[in-house]
């Protein structure tokens, strides 16, 4: 039994998810690989993801498979509620997902979705394996691996291991390259901007836009604010990112420095108090702060709360205005939660094409080769990222050259000399 909003959602649903569908032909050719295959049959999934059109793309692929899906959401404001009902109502799966709902509501959810005792799990951000870990060690048994899709999830999953807590194999499909390219740098770096516009309408040309992070998609989203004609400041603690950042013509400076000359604040670091209270004391009036890092900790909203005299809720959709008592007014948008998913629609479909592939295909990989994998955190093999960049290529009409045989024997012999 699902726990959606509203039912009679689902023939909305069912029309963006088609439309989603269309731009992403790379999960469709597995799609239809999977119902001749069957790759999944009999398997239980339990997933912890964002509920959106191009997530319905991936429930869709591997129930196609042979699996049965339960689907709970990795975050409450990015629930698309109608895509919620056409998943229950129409594509069979079960779905734990209100847009909105609260912490309490949250971990029920994620609760439901174990319950199912399933095989793999799928997770975005770590809440799924941290509440097996933690809560329901009763349900491990049934787990045979999983799949990461976040950064975030990523780096607390290697703390597990540190700590010899993680019980069975997790491949990082995070950290495929084809994942990070489309969608960390182009995904992030497009939506977290079209979240900002939205909820803001703000004009960037000209404004000063401090991105808090040089990963991927600090450099997608410095690259898309630099086009808008907006000047850039990097914040960042790795040096070699740092680096980077200056030789690609950004300015590079501390927080403290940039937080009194920003006009838009974006944080995607994965850590907390990114920006804190000592840089909200010093912001400008009128300053917008948005977070596109996994979780709402980022950006120190408790110290915001504290600070402010007022609190205007929901100026616009999506934005609240925090009056200082100096009667400066900061603008915090989603919540201090995911400005992409929460303000906007996320990534847009043909990015999910790439990382919802390579999920695809690692989830049938894992159905036989978690016997052979440690309790660790994997890669996905190298033959399933090259796959997905083919299928891509070949999806926009792009051919690319190949290796002779004499060109191969020069590559793997160390006799030729020069």
């Amino acid at each position: 039994m699902s726990d959606i909003a509203d039912g009679s959602l689902a023939y909305e649903g069912v029309k963006r998810i088609e439309w989603a569908d269309r731009s992403m032909p790379v999960l469709r050719q597995i799609r239809e690989r999977f119902a001749d295959e069957r790759p999944l049959d009999g398997v239980r999934v339990a997933a912890c993801m964002h509920v959106t059109t191009e997530t319905a793309g991936l429930i869709r692929t591997l129930q196609a498979g042979g699996a049965s899906v339960a689907l709970a959401s990795s975050n409450p404001l990015s629930t698309q509620d109608d895509v919620a009902a056409a998943l229950a109502e129409e594509f069979g799966a079960q779905v734990f997902a209100r847009a909105g709902i609260d912490r309490e509501g949250y971990y029920a959810h994620i609760h439901r979705v174990l319950e199912t005792g399933p095989d793999l799990v799928l997770d975005d951000g770590c809440d799924l394996v941290n509440t097996l870990h933690t809560d329901r060690e009763d349900l491990l048994g049934t787990v045979k691996a999983g799949c990461e899709q976040t950064t975030t999830g990523v780096i607390r999953l290697h703390q597990m291991v540190q700590e010899g807590a993680l019980r069975f194999p997790v491949v990082a499909v995070n950290d495929t390259a084809t994942k990070h390219m489309f969608d960390n740098r182009y995904g992030t770096g497009q939506s977290t901007l079209d979240g900002i516009v939205r909820a803001t309408n703000t004009l960037l040309a000209g404004k000063t836009i401090v991105i808090a992070g040089f990963g991927y998609c600090g450099r997608g989203l410095a690259e898309r604010a630099r086009g808008l004609g907006a000047r850039v400041v990097i914040t960042e603690i790795d040096p070699v990112k740092a680096l980077d950042a200056v030789l690609q013509g950004f300015t590079v400076q501390p927080m403290a420095e940039a937080a009194p000359h920003g006009d838009v604040f974006i944080t995607v670091t994965g850590n907390r108090d990114v920006v804190n209270a000592d840089h909200l004391a010093a912001m400008k009036d009128g300053a917008i702060l948005a977070n596109s890092g996994h979780f709402d900790v980022e950006i120190d909203v408790r110290a915001l709360d504290a600070m402010a005299v007022r609190v205007h809720r929901n100026v616009r959709p999506q934005a609240d205005e925090y009056v200082l008592d100096d009667g400066r007014r900061l603008v915090l948008l989603a919540e201090g939660r995911l400005v992409n998913l929460a303000a906007a629609e996320g990534h847009p479909a043909a990015v999910m094409d790439m990382s919802f592939a390579d999920q695809a295909l690692t989830c049938a990989w894992l159905v036989t080769a978690h016997e052979g994998l440690a309790p660790a955190v994997h890669d996905v093999p190298a033959e399933i990222d090259g796959e997905v960049a083919r299928l891509k290529l070949a999806s926009m009409s792009v051919s690319i050259d190949a290796l002779t045989p004499d060109q191969e024997d020069y590559l793997h012999s160390w006799r030729i000399g020069s």
